[in-house]
């Protein structure tokens, strides 16, 4: 096994200190408002959002955040740095609710911070921080993981976290969850490699439910979840 694909491994990691499970992303929204009542239609929301949600143009982006992250690091003074915050101040545009764009900084500052912790900062004194895609674009590349299997893990990793948001909310056991997971993984395989040669612009988001949950997540009297 390579150690590129043991890196991976701990780059989805449950145990990767970036707060993800504190962080629903609407689905909370959803099962209060009993649109998510059982794993059948979980499996269906998480297939919507893989086929045409915010997440896909997100995935879309980082081999390009890659690529210009690399030329940055070769070239400091160049140009790449400034087309990484283009794509980066982008992305974050691209969702509506303010409190997913605080999680993609928060997330996206605590995997910088973890890297910079084992030897794998951000090249500069100071860089300014990043969102979530681009940070995660970083660490592959730090970690020298392959663009495909970058967004392989982006997208496993999303699935999995909603996933633990929907053990604790549907309520849908731990088994259950296993086995969407497990069901999942067919397409996430197909939509990586669709995705890591896609023009991101080119794509549109068509998960205008999960944009709407997210921002009906402030409104909540009572929540586990931060979005």
């Amino acid at each position: 096994m390579s150690i590129a694909r043991l890196r991976l491994f701990q780059l989805v990691s449950p145990a990767l200190p970036v707060g993800a499970f504190s962080y629903s992303e609407g689905l909370e929204v959803l099962v209060q408002a009993g649109q998510l009542p059982d794993a059948a239609s979980v499996h269906h929301w998480l297939e919507a959002e893989l086929d045409r949600g915010a997440l896909t143009i997100e995935a879309a982006s980082l081999g390009r955040l890659m690529g210009a992250l690399a030329r940055w690091r070769e070239a400091p003074g160049g140009h790449a740095w400034q087309e990484v915050l283009d794509l980066d101040g982008w992305l974050l545009a691209q969702r509506e609710a303010a409190e997913v764009r605080a999680q993609q900084r928060q997330m996206g500052r605590s995997l910088l911070q973890l890297l910079a912790d084992l030897g794998l900062p951000l090249p500069g004194d100071q860089p300014p921080r990043l969102a979530w895609p681009a940070a995660w674009a970083w660490a592959g590349l730090a970690l020298e993981i392959p663009p495909q299997e970058v967004v392989e893990a982006y997208l496993y990793g999303w699935i999995a976290t909603q996933l633990s948001a929907a053990v604790r909310l549907v309520p849908l056991g731990p088994t259950e969850a296993q086995r969407l997971q497990l069901a999942l993984a067919p397409s996430i395989a197909v939509r990586a490699a669709e995705l890591v040669a896609a023009n991101p612009e080119a794509l549109w988001n068509g998960g205008v439910g999960a944009g709407l949950a997210q921002l009906g997540h402030a409104e909540l009297y009572s929540r586990l979840f931060r979005s």
